[in-house]
């Protein structure tokens, strides 16, 4: 065999190549398209066939389906998205990701791009030196895209040529003639090299090479696709080990349904090839049993269909995986304790003034944009992202139908409780252990009082959460009216401060946030018109009025001290002390 340790490592450095070029042209399109990606994702509803879609769209876009799932993963840890949401777009990445298969099928194989591979570096390089950030990112994409096919080619020829080797051919003759034991060895082979070289479109590239030089048939090419679909699943599986159990559990559905997708394949293995050579054949090409040359079309078609046809069998069966992945990976009281924890509050912080306010302000901004964002908008039945979004208040209140059984109670003692009890122990230690100078006494009073005001909130919509449930899809179209405006305040409230929170020039929102607080005290009186107008109409029951006049108080009191916190946290004044 005339294949000795140079040649090995230049096969190693043209893998490396591919890969390189692989990583800068998924980064590249990651910066060029990641934010809108990622807005995409996290505005997803629970329709399958859009979160299939979604999937799609975003692997096909950033070309790197353990991208996608990396961040399907990070949504699913900030309970962004549920699990059955994130199965949903894991099995739309699963079919964009044989975008990537028939790129190097047809730029690769059919088509030779080796000619203008590196005119395409010098056209990419010339993109980075301009200023716009846009520019230098299409810049290392071209750069990317170019580099991928210089490695292919590399590849191509670094990989031994069996007329060359006989010995080679007869080393493989022994793994390929073992009937469907071989189906089973290249398949485990597929699902190592993915393992270990991290990247499924790496693999891909492989095993195609394999096939055009001749090293293996078309049903052993077709067994390693098998194997680099398991494989890929380690990518996520890893990443979550990290997360919480949220994390977790999409990581497991993306490794269930890739193993259950291969489980039927192998049933049906032999038949399911003859359906895609004959696909192959009217499509235009040769057989892929006949011709070695045919092989890289016909298993790009069948990465292709396998993938489809796996998704729509189990696309029927999400919530049944569902069910499967939270038996397998159950909440654990550790993981909820884990939140639970100050991401801030160490001992060292109360050696000094400075670090004390420090740890204790970023702490509660912490606890008012996560955990008191979150507890409202969820008893409200309100997507955070939606929130945030662009979407009109008026359109996200109309679309925000769907219960999510928020248990406030709960929440406050897993996410707020330990957490505001840390806060006024550190902030209490402080002022009475550290020389405080009056500046520094008054901003530790500050933030003592903006997180007893939180635990006010979570009180506040405690009770209002009650009553905007039962009567969020209620018959009587005048008490869902005016539950959808008291959502409607709160929602343009919460926006306000986010924007107030995030915006350099937050100068606007602030008096956006003044006026809101002003509006809210003075519709005390005619929201109590409006009610007595329904009462004497016989348009609501005297419980519901009830309701509404403890809840117009609820949602004002709210309002009023989510606006006070924002404002001591973020904003220039200290109106907190001066309030009653």
């Amino acid at each position: 065999m005339q294949y000795g340790f140079t040649e090995i490592l230049q096969l190693i450095g043209a893998l490396g190549v591919f890969l390189f070029g692989m990583k800068v042209m998924s980064d590249a399109l990651l910066l060029l398209a990641g934010n809108k990606m990622r807005s995409i994702l996290a505005r997803m509803t629970s329709n399958r066939v859009f979160g299939i879609s979604t999937g799609f769209l975003i692997t096909s876009v950033i070309q790197s389906s353990s991208a996608t799932t990396l961040m399907v993963v990070s949504f699913a840890n900030a309970g962004l998205l549920t699990l059955v949401e994130s199965i949903g777009v894991i099995m739309g990445a699963n079919i964009g990701t044989t975008i990537t298969a028939w790129l190097i099928t047809i730029l690769g194989f059919k088509v030779s791009m080796s000619t203008i591979a590196l005119p395409l570096v010098g056209f990419g390089f010339g993109f980075t030196f301009l200023k716009k950030e846009q520019f230098k990112n299409l810049g290392s994409f071209i750069i990317g895209f170019a580099l991928l096919f210089i490695g292919l080619q590399f590849l191509k020829e670094a990989m031994p040529d069996i007329k060359n080797n006989p010995e080679l051919l007869e080393f493989l003759s022994r793994y390929t003639d073992l009937g469907f034991l071989s189906i089973l060895i290249f398949l485990l082979i597929g699902t190592l090299l993915t393992v270990i070289i991290q990247s499924s479109s790496a693999t891909m590239a492989l095993t195609l090479i394999m096939t055009a030089q001749g090293w293996i048939p078309f049903e052993m090419a077709a067994a390693m696709v098998l194997g680099e679909n398991v494989g890929t699943t380690i990518t996520a599986n890893l990443a979550a080990i990290i997360g919480n159990f949220k994390a977790k559990q999409t990581a497991r559905a993306h490794l269930i349904f890739n193993l259950m997708g291969v489980f039927w394949m192998l049933i049906l293995f032999y038949p399911f090839l003859k359906m895609v050579s004959w696909l192959s054949m009217y499509l235009g090409s040769e057989s892929p049993y006949i011709s070695a040359a045919a092989i890289p079309v016909a298993i790009s078609l069948f990465h292709t269909t396998f993938n489809i046809t796996n998704t729509f069998l189990l696309v029927w069966f999400v919530k049944p995986i569902a069910k499967l992945v939270e038996y397998l990976v159950p909440v654990k009281v550790q993981d909820v304790k884990t939140i639970d924890e100050p991401k801030f509050l160490t001992k060292h912080v109360l050696e000094y003034p400075e670090t004390a306010i420090a740890a204790l302000v970023k702490e509660s901004k912490y606890l008012y944009k996560n955990a008191i964002f979150e507890i409202v908008a969820h008893a409200l039945n309100i997507h955070r992202a939606d929130i945030i979004s662009d979407i009109k208040v008026k359109k996200i209140v109309k679309k925000s139908k769907v219960l999510f059984d928020t248990n406030v109670r709960e929440l406050y003692g897993t996410k707020v409780k330990n957490i505001y009890g840390q806060i006024i122990n550190y902030a209490t230690k402080a002022q009475s252990s550290l020389t405080l100078n009056e500046t520094q006494n008054k901003q530790i009073s500050e933030l003592k009082i903006a997180n007893r005001k939180m635990v006010e909130i979570i009180r506040d919509v405690k009770e209002l959460s009650r009553n905007v449930t039962l009567y969020l899809n209620s018959d009587n179209k005048y008490i869902r009216k005016e539950y959808d405006k008291i959502r409607n305040k709160a929602v343009k409230v919460l926006r306000t401060i986010h924007l107030f929170r995030t915006e350099k020039e937050n100068e606007v929102f602030h008096k956006k946030l003044v006026k809101l607080k002003r509006e809210a005290k003075t519709n005390i009186h005619s929201d109590s018109l409006e009610i007595d107008e329904l009462i004497r109409k016989d348009l609501i029951t005297v419980d519901m009025a009830s309701s509404l006049f403890n809840d117009f108080e609820n949602v004002n009191d709210m309002i009023d001290n989510l606006i006070d916190v924002a404002d001591l946290l973020y904003g220039k004044k200290d109106m907190l002390l001066d309030s009653d």
